[in-house]
């Protein structure tokens, strides 16, 4: 029970920051599309990473050597994009900003999004395969329990976030409150960006 506390909280801290991932997952879940799928695609991808940790990062790195610096500059071309694309939706027309109306991302659309600011994101390996994964190794016996903890707080965070969005719609109800959030959402990706450039 203590290594499945432990794991939870871990898990839950290194996720609460406001990044590429959760910013999108806060955005869909504004404007109740597809939050369901976004969220299982988040919190899958996160368990997948969390069990790789746990059983063992370190054969992985040996066997692809290239894997870190390719995750590194295929991150940072993505989320200077994608941080782009919210910068023109910030300084657009109004009309693009309500979240009722026009036709909206896929489901296609919205989860292949997800699932690269997830995969493609080098600091999720970071939290969870080298971090989570180092940590448990603490646990020698209740590993497994460790990292169900760290899966469920995933789940939890992930669901909390995308429904619990719903809850500032009236705020959002304002273009404005649209480009405030945009903005926020650009400046997040680009800051993640230029750290993954710099920090290389």
């Amino acid at each position: 029970m203590m290594a499945a506390v432990s794991g939870f909280a871990l898990g839950l801290s290194l996720i609460l920051a406001i990044g590429a991932q959760n910013a999108f997952v806060l955005r869909q879940g504004l404007r109740g599309e597809h939050v369901l799928a976004v969220v299982l695609a988040c919190a899958i991808s996160d368990a997948v990473l969390i069990a790789v940790g746990v059983g063992g990062f370190a054969a992985i790195e040996a066997v692809l050597p290239g894997l870190a610096p390719v995750m590194r500059w295929g991150g940072a071309a993505f989320l200077l994009v994608y941080g782009a694309l919210s910068f023109r939706a910030a300084f657009g027309s109004a009309e693009a900003l309500q979240p009722a109306e026009g036709a909206g991302r896929s489901l296609a659309s919205a989860l292949t999004t997800c699932l690269a600011l997830t995969w493609l994101n080098p600091h999720v390996y970071l939290d969870t395969v080298v971090l989570l994964g180092s940590v448990s190794a603490q646990f020698d016996g209740a590993r497994l329990w460790f990292g169900a903890g760290a899966v469920t707080a995933s789940f939890a965070f992930f669901f909390a976030l995308g429904f619990g969005a719903s809850l500032l719609r009236p705020l959002f109800a304002r273009p404005v409150a649209w480009r405030v959030l945009e903005g926020i959402v650009g400046v997040t990706m680009w800051a993640i960006a230029a750290g993954l450039i710099l920090g290389g």
